[in-house]
Parts: structure tokens; C-alpha cells; sequence
């Protein structure tokens, strides 16, 4: 297969990405751009959006740094103000990882073009659209050495551009294709599922404009051609809607008869409530976040707090930093250790008391100094707060008793023949 030149150019792909320098002026555009379009009709289901939006602003709040093989945080290396300050001149970290999250859950897959200068250093990451993306995979070679491209098409000027996966960050869903480079959204996966929320939502919606009264039928006496029924009908519906009136006048000999509808009967609360779980359970999110506290507690919601980051969060938050790990670090930087970590902490923390009583335990223990702990408070170091401190009292198993010991040997060395 005969690939065309890469263009791996800083120049091509910011031009590519913004529009060929056009800005991007009518919120329509921005919503194309952010892959927010009207279109997107799975967002309108709201277990599905909410999911979307926990899992996104989770990743998007925690602060990512650079840590060396001792777990000390790198300063001045290229990759920080990128990381935490400014991606790029249009975004912010938070809106940059938010909107990768977004695009991994959604589509399956997340992409960003690492920018470069001519000397290879790194000036910037540039989010693209997904559907905008395609990989191209060289199937003549062995299945060991086989190589593969991004394939970027600008929705702007309709330019093509070949990009090196070198220089493109690429995050995928758990599930992925048979050869592993791109991922699979669960609303492919469950698209049977999102289906009948989006018609209970439909149903409920048809059912408000309605006043929430139920279907009716209209008796009348004689015979009447299919035109002069649906007159009949057009203008007692016509009456029904005007003004938001609660009384309608009918011609003689016409009555109307309500059809019993109760969503009780057709147990609708607890099917609804029961798909949305089931959506919520694909994502790996927990009902509190979904404001089910039928069945929560305090002590509960604050382990599904801590389940959610355990079975859920730290799988996504290792797929960000690998990937950070071998794209935008050096071989000679791997090898010395260093690697990106998220600031887990950020969502961990519990209320006042529980904060105290875990970094009180935590630097009586030795594991934490004094500075430490006010780091985590976000106040300044003090002086001297440096130290590890521990109990004096504490001995080595293999020293316990030794004190008595040693006691009894001076008492005994002290009295007299």
C-alpha cells in the first residue's frame, strides 16, 4: 500500500485544525467542532448524557504532573505548561481532557495532534473530531511489523492530512476492534437499549404536550365519511389545546369517553429506572450519581464514591497516562523512571473530619512530614516542617521486652554483696 506524505508539519495541521485561520464565529460551528451537533440525538437521553458528563469532568478536574523514579514532581520540563497551564492558545487542561473523555465514551476513540517545532520539541496538543479521523493499516506486511497512519480530513476546507501516530495522542474504549487500534462506543453497544429510553422519553414528552390526559374516544350518532370525522376530531382537538383550556364544547349527540391510562399499571417508573441503571452499570458509574439514593446511605455513598474510582476511574486514568508516557516522553526519559501521573486526591477527598483524621494518621505515622500535609490543604509549608515523625515509644519486634530486660540488669548491677 502506497501512503502519501505525512504531514506531520506544525504549519499544515494548525491550519487544518483551526480552519485554515478562519474563526470560528456562529455556535452551530462550535458545536460541530466540540461534535455537540443537534444530530447527536443519543444525548438527549439523560442517563446516557449524565454518565457522559461524570466521566468526562472526572478526568477533566484532576491535574496531571510529570514524577521522576522517586515520585518527586519534574519542574521545567516541556510537557508542563502544556499540561497544566495551556494545551493550546484556545483551551484550557480542564476543557482539553473534559473534551477527550467526552470523544472516548462517545465515539470510542479520542485523538489529539501533538505539535511540534522543528527541533521536536513539544508546543502543543490539538484536539481533533473523531469522526474527522480514520487508520489506515498496512496489511501487506508481517502482522508483527506492520504500520498504520491517521488519516485527518478538515470538515473546514475538506484538506487531508497523514499523520505520524508518533505524533498523535489516541485513546480508545475498553472494547476495541479485532486489532486493537480503534475503539467502540457502548451507545454501538447498546444501541438496542438506547433505543427504548429514548422512546420512554418520547412517550413522556407526547404525554406532558398532552396535558398528561389520556387518549380519548368520540361517540357520535349517524354515520360519518372519513373527511367529516377527521373535521370533527381536527376541532375538538383544536378547542382541547387553545389557550390551555380545560372545557370544550361538543355538537349534539357527541360524547367523549377518557381511556384509563396509568403508568403505574404499566409499572413505567420502575422499567425506566431499571434501564437507566443498566446504561449506568455499562459505564461503570454509580447510582448516587445518578441521584438514586433509594438505597444509599452516608457510609454508602461515600464507598460508592470509592468503588467508582477504583473499578471505573483508575482504568480510564491509566489509559491517559500511558499513552502521555509514550508519547510525549523520550526513551532516555522512560528508561530514567519518570512517568505522568493524575492527581487522584482531587476526587478522593471527604469531608472536613474525614480529611483531618486520614492526614493526622498519615503523619503520625511518619508517612507524611508536617509540609506535606499542608500541601494537601493547599496552605504554605512552614519552617522546619520537613521532619518525620513517629512515635518514640515504638520498637522492633525483635526488641520487645528488651527494656524490661535491660532494667532489671542495672537493679540488679546496683545492689550491694
Amino acid at each position: 500500500m502506497n501512503f502519501k506524505t505525512i504531514a506531520s508539519t506544525a504549519a499544515k495541521v494548525k491550519n487544518a485544525i483551526t480552519g485554515n485561520g478562519q474563526p470560528i464565529t456562529t455556535m452551530s460551528a462550535w458545536r460541530d467542532f466540540a461534535g455537540l451537533s443537534p444530530t447527536a440525538s443519543d444525548l438527549s437521553e439523560i442517563t446516557y448524557f449524565t454518565c457522559l458528563k461524570t466521566l468526562s469532568e472526572s478526568i477533566g478536574k484532576m491535574p496531571v504532573y510529570l514524577m521522576d523514579a522517586d515520585k518527586n514532581r519534574v519542574k521545567g520540563h516541556e510537557t508542563n505548561r502544556v499540561l497544566s497551564i495551556q494545551p493550546n492558545s484556545a483551551t484550557t487542561p480542564i476543557k482539553f481532557f473534559t473534551y477527550l473523555e467526552y470523544c472516548r465514551n462517545h465515539y470510542g476513540n479520542a485523538y489529539a495532534y501533538i505539535q511540534r517545532d522543528v527541533r521536536g520539541r513539544l508546543e502543543g496538543l490539538y484536539a481533533l473530531d473523531p469522526r474527522a479521523v480514520q487508520i489506515w493499516l498496512n496489511n501487506t506486511d508481517m502482522f508483527s511489523s506492520r504500520k498504520y497512519y491517521y488519516y485527518y480530513t478538515d470538515t473546514s476546507t475538506g484538506k487531508s492530512y497523514w499523520i505520524n501516530p508518533d505524533d498523535m495522542l489516541h485513546v480508545t474504549s475498553w472494547i476495541t476492534e479485532r486489532n486493537g487500534l480503534a475503539g467502540k462506543s457502548v451507545r454501538e453497544i447498546l444501541a438496542t437499549n438506547m433505543t427504548g429510553n429514548k422512546a420512554a422519553q418520547e412517550f413522556l414528552n407526547n404525554l406532558y404536550q398532552k396535558g398528561l390526559t389520556a387518549n380519548a374516544v368520540v361517540k357520535y350518532v349517524g354515520e360519518l365519511s372519513k373527511e367529516r370525522q377527521r373535521v370533527l376530531l381536527d376541532n375538538i382537538e383544536q378547542q382541547a389545546r387553545e389557550n390551555g383550556r380545560r372545557l370544550i364544547s361538543l355538537p349534539v349527540g357527541t360524547d367523549i369517553q377518557t381511556l384509563d391510562l396509568k403508568l403505574t399499571d404499566s409499572q413505567f417508573y420502575e422499567l425506566t429506572k431499571y434501564n437507566a441503571l443498566k446504561i449506568a452499570a455499562a459505564f461503570g458509574v454509580e447510582p448516587n450519581h445518578l441521584n438514586d439514593y433509594s438505597k444509599s446511605s452516608y457510609a454508602n455513598s461515600a464507598a460508592q464514591n470509592l468503588s467508582f474510582y477504583v473499578n471505573t476511574l483508575l482504568y480510564n486514568v491509566t489509559l491517559y497516562e500511558q499513552e502521555l508516557n509514550r508519547k510525549l516522553l523520550t526513551v532516555k526519559e522512560q528508561d530514567a523512571g519518570m512517568q505522568f501521573k493524575f492527581n487522584v486526591a482531587v476526587i478522593l477527598r471527604g469531608d472536613p473530619t474525614q480529611q483531618a483524621d486520614v492526614i493526622q494518621k498519615l503523619v503520625q505515622a511518619g508517612i507524611y512530614s508536617p509540609n506535606d500535609a499542608l500541601s494537601l490543604l493547599d496552605r504554605p509549608p512552614t519552617n522546619g516542617g520537613d521532619v518525620h515523625m513517629i512515635n518514640g515509644a515504638y520498637v522492633r519486634l525483635e526488641d520487645i521486652g528488651k527494656a524490661y530486660q535491660d532494667g532489671a540488669k542495672n537493679n540488679n548491677d546496683g545492689q550491694e554483696p
